[in-house]
């Protein structure tokens, strides 16, 4: 199965061919934003990013903010009161532990407030391109769906994907998959008559198009 699922990655790869939503260059705005992002749809995050950032350009005035003001520059994105308080803690502990930078390794990032697992495989895999394998809501279904994994948390599906995909290929998995699970492989009906590694997936019954008037 490894060489089919390296075969699924490299198509995937060569379809999708630009960088992840998320992937806002620096390690300090991808934290910010992949945490921002969940629960919430990445076009919503990038909408208020830029606003929130030049109102809160560094870990100190993000520290010293009030959490109501932090709350206030994010309020079109889901649970945005929880978040602004975890902005606010995660700013305070990267100055007080990390002197100002964000750390990079996997069990300080979960040290983070509002840090899982996800939030840090993002910004080892985009920021520090350390492979890491980042579990969102498209990659949990996609793999399940594709036949690599029966996990039924994103924990048990990364330890599968790790296993079974080659270290080369973690960064792949999150960049390409969000992607074509936003296009192709949809929750509810995926789109199986357009997919591109349709071959390699183990869903069944495929689906046909929908047929026109």
């Amino acid at each position: 199965m490894t060489e089919s699922a390296t075969k699924v990655i490299q198509t995937l790869g060569k379809c999708y061919t630009k960088k992840g939503d998320m992937d806002l260059g620096s390690p300090e705005d991808t934290i910010l934003g992949v945490l921002m992002s969940a629960r919430t749809t990445d076009k919503q995050v990038l909408r208020v990013f830029p606003a929130f950032r030049k109102k809160f350009h560094t870990w100190t005035s993000l520290a010293k903010a009030d959490v109501a003001d932090i709350a206030a520059s994010i309020n079109t994105i889901g649970l945005y009161k929880s978040k602004a308080k975890a902005i606010k803690g995660l700013a305070q502990k990267v100055l007080k532990d990390f002197g100002g930078k964000v750390p990079r390794t996997m069990g300080e990032l979960t040290s983070l407030p509002g840090v899982g697992r996800k939030t840090a495989s993002c910004v080892l895999s985009y920021s520090f391109h350390v492979p890491a394998i980042a579990v969102d809501t498209h990659v949990f279904r996609i793999v399940r769906r594709l036949g690599w994994s029966k996990g039924k948390t994103p924990e048990k599906v990364e330890q599968d994907l790790k296993r079974l995909v080659p270290e080369r290929l973690w960064g792949e998995i999150n960049r390409t998959m969000v992607q074509f699970g936003r296009d192709i492989c949809i929750g509810g009906t995926p789109r199986c008559w357009k997919c591109p590694v349709a071959k390699w997936c183990a869903f069944t019954p495929k689906t046909s198009a929908p047929k026109t008037a």
